[in-house]
């Protein structure tokens, strides 16, 4: 007779290695993108996003076949928050122009 209870189903090795943490590459690459795009204000958090997947990579923690997508988070995001500092200078600028009388007429 056979017995199943000392039988087992063998366990095959997956083909792709498995990370304890989910990427967050493309969420870094649509914010970067929105950053620029749309509302400059989430530049900032795109380049964060995208710099801490890059070390999350680099450690180990995360699939590196998502490191494309978080390093264009990350300059996108970089390039948009340079284009929103950019935008603040200028706007204060002209708010000191208007406070300062220099659009009054007469």
């Amino acid at each position: 007779m056979c017995d199943t209870r000392t039988m087992s189903t063998p366990q095959f090795p997956t083909d792709t290695p498995q990370y304890p943490e989910p990427s967050q590459a493309t969420t870094s690459l649509v914010l970067g993108i929105l950053g620029l795009v749309l509302c400059g204000v989430l530049a900032p958090f795109a380049w964060s996003i995208g710099q801490k997947e890059l070390s999350a990579i680099d450690s180990g923690m995360r699939d590196p076949a998502n490191r494309g997508s978080a390093q264009a988070g990350k300059v996108l995001g970089i390039i948009g928050t340079v284009f929103l500092g950019i935008g603040l200078l200028v706007g204060l600028f002209f708010l000191g122009l208007l406070v300062l009388g220099v659009f009054n007429s007469g």
